[in-house]
């Protein structure tokens, strides 16, 4: 496995380069924006309808073609770079997002057209995410890439965090048709931002650098044998295997435990339905401090890092089932917080390192597929276990992340990882 960087660092000291400030904040307002407009789309969909199945209809249409279209765009990150898609589809977002307002301002929308541009969002989040995350090692040097990653997660988190009440707030004091046009500013402000990066790395002759090519034979493949290569380098390297094992367990024994069994949770023994909202706040405020202490203080031993973070999320899952206190459970599942986006930034730097250029998109596709794809799972590994309690339900699922731990623990490759 290579160790070398996969972009060639740029010349200007790393914390004062223009390049790499652009970076973190077109990134940045991009992953706000994606807060803030799902609490929006939410609201304004149960705004045109009762509760029910039309909501869900609209937020399928979005994650669905996002699960579907993720590997054939890390393999379009990796043909025409990262910069280029990462634009483009930022471009694609905005374009949506003005027919939508102009809909909303001009006509009352239904919402099957509604969930026909949310299509056209997740369409666009699948290219926009895999690129995002290989545009960072382009411009950042290798040194500053867990940093970089640090401030960009660090600022998806404080967006998951207070977008929620951010949005609710405007939507109640300039309505949906202003608060929509803010949002809609904030993605052209992020698209314009990142697309200054094409020219930059054209220039560095980084973009688009071993574009298309199948690293076991160098030669010009097509987009099957593509997906393919990269399908196949994640599945022979030892340490890519684990971390994706890690990522898509950690995803299933959490999402779904932490949202279904935490309602049920808080309605039993933490004093009704509003004590959600703040366990829930405790998880955001967790992955950003997790976020941002990752990037300030980067890991010496990366492996056993991960094994830490494996770890603590399995303990914080399982410590939920004693918990009978919302501050109790609110610090336990903060834990849980802290240690995801503490993992997470970690294992992001670590494959942007060491993954080679020319897979790097397929790769990183892989990584968010199996943070998004596995949702519906964990959501019905949930409702199957919720009949035996919740105590039942947070120990079996925090008992197989702590088992993930141990055998993250016993692979000779992730312990050595520096």
């Amino acid at each position: 496995m290579t160790t070398k960087p996969v972009g060639q660092p740029l010349p200007r000291a790393p914390l004062g380069d223009p390049h790499l400030r652009r970076l973190v904040v077109g990134e940045g307002l991009a992953g706000v924006v994606d807060a803030l407009f799902l609490v929006w789309l939410t609201l304004f969909v149960l705004d045109l309808s009762e509760p029910g199945i039309s909501t869900g209809l609209v937020l399928v249409a979005v994650a669905l073609p996002r699960a579907v279209l993720l590997l054939p765009a890390g393999v379009l990150v990796d043909r025409l770079g990262p910069a280029r898609v990462a634009a483009t589809a930022s471009w694609l977002r905005v374009a949506v997002l003005l027919a939508l307002g102009a809909l909303v301002t001009l006509t009352s929308p239904s919402v099957t057209t509604v969930a026909l541009l949310a299509t056209l969002l997740g369409a666009a989040d699948a290219a926009y995410f895999p690129a995002a995350l290989a545009l960072i090692p382009a411009v950042v040097p290798t040194e500053k890439l867990t940093r970089v990653n640090g401030l960009v997660q660090g600022a998806e988190s404080g967006g998951d965090l207070v977008g929620p009440a951010v949005a609710a707030g405007a939507i109640a004091v300039i309505g949906f048709d202003a608060t929509l046009g803010v949002i809609t500013a904030t993605a052209a402000l992020a698209a314009a931002t990142l697309s200054t990066l094409i020219r930059v790395l054209r220039r560095g002759g980084t973009e688009g650098e071993g574009a298309g090519q199948d690293p076991d034979d160098g030669e010009s493949v097509s987009s099957a044998r593509a997906l393919a290569a990269g399908l196949r380098y994640a599945w022979r390297e030892p340490l890519v295997r684990g971390m994706l094992g890690a990522v898509a367990l950690i995803n299933i024994t959490v999402v779904g435990p932490v949202l279904v069994g935490g309602a049920v949770l808080a309605d039993q023994r933490l004093g009704g339905a509003g004590a959600l909202g703040i366990v829930l706040s405790g998880f955001g405020a967790g992955s950003l401090a997790g976020s941002l202490v990752a990037g300030w203080r980067p890991p010496a031993r990366r492996g056993w890092t991960v094994v830490g973070g494996v770890a603590a999320i399995g303990a914080g899952m399982a410590g939920l089932a004693a918990v009978t206190h919302v501050v109790a459970a609110t610090a336990v599942v903060a834990l849980i917080g802290i240690g995801s986006a503490f993992l997470g930034v970690v294992i992001v730097a670590t494959l942007q390192e060491r993954v080679p250029a020319g897979l790097l998109g397929r790769v990183l596709s892989l990584v968010v597929l199996a943070t998004v794809a596995f949702d519906p799972f964990s959501y019905v590994i949930a409702g199957a276990l919720l009949p035996y309690g919740t105590t039942t339900l947070f120990l079996v699922c925090g008992g197989a992340v702590l088992a993930c731990a141990g055998v993250v623990a016993a692979s000779a490759e992730m312990r050595s990882l520096r």
